[in-house]
């Protein structure tokens, strides 16, 4: 069925509000989500290799929790569960709080695994010419780690993006929440959304292309 003249008005008029929200709302809610999420991903992940028992088992219980749980739910727990704590969140730091504890429950792993995969004999190699263990975890196994960790936190960069949808469910004004207030005003449900839906896939792809950039680099650095 050819798309009439209406239709395709509305495409060009709403494509700018959309790209707008996505640029500064949803793009920067993603970072700032993940740098956070990242940091608690390396605690945890600290916590879970350590010799201490107790550390081992919060940082265990909290990834169980954040992995066997739907995101949509974390967002509403903080969100609409907290005041009834007495703590009360604007929508924009409850999003952060809930994308970067969901965030953080599944990069530990990912850093987890990628220090288990250095070579114990650089950990003794370390050890051999004085280093602390802290010190040697910083300096030797953490960049040599980061390398292994790329590719899978930067896929759940690009997913943590497309995630960012679920906060329109508190009103954060992000690329869907915009979709869904211009399919409300005109109907146009079915374009509306293919609309948006491509405008996150613009936003992925750029994001993997960045990937791909980065990933290269790093092996290069390692072959030489």
């Amino acid at each position: 069925m050819p798309v009439d003249a209406d239709t395709w008005q509305l495409v060009l008029s709403s494509f700018w509000p959309m790209l707008l929200a996505g640029v500064t709302v949803t793009i920067p809610l993603a970072l700032v989500s993940f740098v956070i999420g990242l940091v608690l991903a390396i605690a945890a992940a600290l916590m879970r290799i350590s010799g201490n028992r107790l550390l081992s088992g919060l940082a265990r219980a909290y990834i169980s929790v954040i992995r066997g749980t739907p995101l949509l739910v974390q967002i509403f727990v903080v969100y609409y569960g907290l005041p009834q704590i007495d703590v009360r969140l604007d929508a924009w730091p409850a999003a952060v709080i809930a994308l970067s504890l969901n965030v953080g429950g599944y990069a530990a792993e990912v850093i987890r695994a990628a220090i288990l995969s250095v070579p114990k004999g650089q950990w003794e190699a370390a050890f051999t010419v004085g280093l602390p263990r802290a010190t040697a975890l910083r300096r030797i196994i953490l960049p040599q780690a980061a390398r292994v960790s790329v590719p899978p936190l930067s896929n759940t960069f690009i997913s943590l993006v497309k995630d960012t949808s679920l906060v329109a469910q508190i009103t954060v004004a992000e690329l869907f929440l915009a979709a869904q207030r211009i399919a409300a005003f005109s109907s146009e449900f079915l374009v509306v959304y293919i609309e948006a839906a491509f405008i996150y896939w613009l936003f992925c792809l750029v994001l993997s292309f960045g990937q791909d950039r980065i990933e290269r680099r790093l092996d290069r650095r390692v072959a030489h």
